[in-house]
């Protein structure tokens, strides 16, 4: 059997951690039988469905490269195939017409209720012929009153449900639109679908969709349920615990491999290891090692992660994600180093790629203003010959490289019989604002001849402008 599995989020907001989740469970899946992974799009909620939560799935989809072999199709395109199957569970019997107005259900539910009876439709409807008048009715799905349908589920095991507890649902509202169990299974039938993964929240609707395929005549898929992402206090997932949408954490400067490395951890190990390639995960995944517990987010962890993944990865392709956050804070990488070069400089200083943009925002445009505590401390009268002697050999040096930058350091402090720290760190402050950068060599290459010698001249006017 040819293993098709699909990741079918609904395009009422972003894409969070726990559609990701589910996303990479199901594409690790598919990838390591040598399967299909498809995207859906169940769009059929007009009211609550938006172009801008489309496009947000689909960008959080492509920068975590999940790539998609078929898709993404999208269910308001299948509107008459819905009607189709609908058409046929009523011929057949296994669907009926309910008249029940909302007043009649609510006097119901009370009843129920009052009778300490679990609320739910109560079939009144199952054996009538006539319709009636002035009245579009629902389509409801004629559950089997008797047996047991059994969820064979791949994360939680068998998980049995009585036919009985599970009342007739509705498929077709008054308008002729489809609901969610309809439309999911008729997609799941049409699509080929063998696998199914997703939240444990929809565990309950499972047995539903398993009867309507069985009157359709059709082998359910199997199913597996994933337990709950909480925050890191064991509640449920809030905005305030990061449930926000993929697209935030690139901005917040994460890589996607890092935050897929991430998520695959939170319900799924592998032994002890920590850290996966994505061609590892693919070899290594399986879905019967999932918990069957809830995991809790670790913001630290993803800082840990992320970091690494900066250091490790080849740093084109940082630069490239780098490229990107420069551009957010209105830089363009054109007016500076290869963001290659700062990669490499700053890679072990900075976990997030946000925060290496902004630390390295002066080798590519003017500071706005020094740190009035390292000015103070660094650069006075005092060091204004060192700052000379810095300038004119700077301006007398062939080459712009590392190495020659160094020998220049080096020996201004040699000929003014100063220590190291004496020259470099008046230097870095007259550079960058600031006492914080890459080594004094990498600083000096990342800034450039044309910068080092306007910014020390800079420096040399505050100091004696301050004087005077």
């Amino acid at each position: 059997m040819s293993i098709c599995t699909r990741f079918a989020p609904s395009p009422t907001g972003y894409l969070h951690i726990g559609g990701a989740r589910t996303a990479l469970f199901s594409w690790l899946y598919a990838r390591h039988h040598g399967g299909e992974f498809i995207l859906r799009i169940e769009d059929t909620d007009r009211e609550r469905s938006t172009t801008e939560a489309v496009n947000a799935i689909l960008e959080g989809m492509a920068w975590l490269e999940l790539s998609y072999d078929r898709g993404p199709f999208y269910q308001t395109e299948h509107l008459n195939r819905y009607r189709e199957v609908i058409q046929q569970l009523l011929a057949s019997g296994h669907a009926y017409h309910c008249y029940c107005t909302r007043e009649e259900l609510e006097a119901m539910r009370t009843e129920q209720m009052e009778r300490k009876e679990k609320p739910r439709y109560d079939g009144r409807c199952r054996h009538r012929t006539e319709p009636r008048e002035g009245m579009l009715p629902v389509v409801r799905f004629r559950t089997p009153e008797e047996g047991v349908t059994v969820v064979d589920d791949m994360v939680r095991g068998k998980v049995a449900f009585q036919n009985s507890e599970l009342d007739d649902l509705i498929i077709a509202r008054s308008d002729g639109t489809p609901t969610y169990n309809l439309t999911v299974v008729v997609d799941d039938m049409d699509m080929g679908i063998t696998h199914v993964i997703r939240g444990d929240d929809h565990l309950n609707n499972t047995p539903r969709q398993i009867n309507i395929l069985k009157a359709l005549g059709i082998d359910p898929p199997r199913y597996g349920h994933l337990p709950m992402i909480l925050g890191p206090d064991g509640t449920k997932l809030s905005k305030r615990h990061g449930a926000v949408s993929v697209m935030v954490y690139r901005e917040e400067g994460y890589l996607p491999e890092a935050l897929l490395n991430y998520l695959v951890r939170l319900g799924w190990s592998h032994g002890d290891q920590e850290i996966f390639t994505l061609d590892e995960l693919v070899r290594l995944f399986d879905i019967a090692e999932v918990n069957q517990s809830a995991s809790a987010v670790n913001p630290e962890k993803l800082l840990w992660l992320n970091q690494h993944y900066i250091k490790a990865l080849d740093p084109d392709h940082v630069a490239r994600e780098l490229r990107w956050h420069l551009g957010r804070i209105g830089i363009d990488p054109a007016d500076g180093p290869e963001p290659r070069s700062v990669v490499l400089a700053q890679r072990d200083r900075c976990r997030t790629l946000r925060e290496m943009a902004e630390a390295s925002s002066c080798f590519y445009r003017e500071f706005s203003e020094y740190d009035e505590k390292a000015f103070r401390k660094n650069l006075n009268p005092d060091t204004l010959p060192v700052l000379q002697a810095l300038h004119d050999g700077f301006r007398a040096l062939g080459r712009w490289d590392k190495e020659a930058l160094n020998q220049v350091v080096m020996r201004t402090a040699e000929i003014l019989g100063l220590k190291l720290g004496k020259v470099a760190l008046p230097l870095r402050v007259a550079l960058t604002g600031g006492t914080a950068s890459p080594s004094i060599d990498e600083t000096l290459a990342l800034v450039g001849r044309e910068r080092t010698i306007a910014r020390i001249e800079r420096a040399q006017a505050k100091i004696s402008s301050e004087a005077a």
